[in-house]
C-alpha cells in the first residue's frame, strides 16, 4: 500500500448517526459519571502511603556509627515539596502540616503516570 493510499479520517468526516445496533467501540459508548461508590468494592484494598522528606547518601560504616541525636542532612531544602508514595509508586507531592500536635501531610500536586 503506498503511503498517500491511506488517510486517518478527519473529526469531521466520521459519522455519529445511531442506528441502535450499539456501539462501534469502546470510545462510542456512552458515559455516565463516576462517583465515589463505583470503586467500593476497592475500599477495602491495602495500600502503603509514604510521605518522604528527602533522601542521603553515606557509606555503611558512617551509618553505623549514627548515634540518637544524630542530625542527618538530606538532599531537600525547608519548605520544598515532598513526596508522596502510593505503593512504592510517586503519586503526588505536597507540604508537611502540623495537624493537632501530630505530622502530616497535604498534596499539592498530583502526579499523572502514564503506564
Amino acid at each position: 500500500m503506498a503511503s498517500d493510499d491511506f488517510h486517518l479520517p478527519q473529526l469531521g468526516d466520521l459519522d455519529h448517526s445511531f442506528d441502535g445496533a450499539g456501539p462501534e467501540s469502546v470510545l462510542d459508548a456512552p458515559t455516565t459519571p463516576k462517583t465515589a461508590s463505583d470503586l467500593e468494592q476497592v475500599f477495602d484494598v491495602p495500600v502503603v502511603v509514604s510521605a518522604v522528606l528527602g533522601s542521603s547518601r553515606m557509606p555503611i560504616g558512617d551509618l553505623l556509627r549514627l548515634e540518637p541525636g544524630a542530625v542527618l542532612e538530606l538532599d531537600r531544602k525547608v519548605g520544598e515539596a515532598i513526596d508522596i508514595f502510593v505503593n512504592n509508586r510517586l503519586v503526588a507531592r505536597g507540604e508537611v502540616v502540623l495537624v493537632e500536635e501530630r505530622l502530616g501531610v497535604t498534596m499539592t500536586e498530583i502526579i499523572k503516570n502514564d503506564h
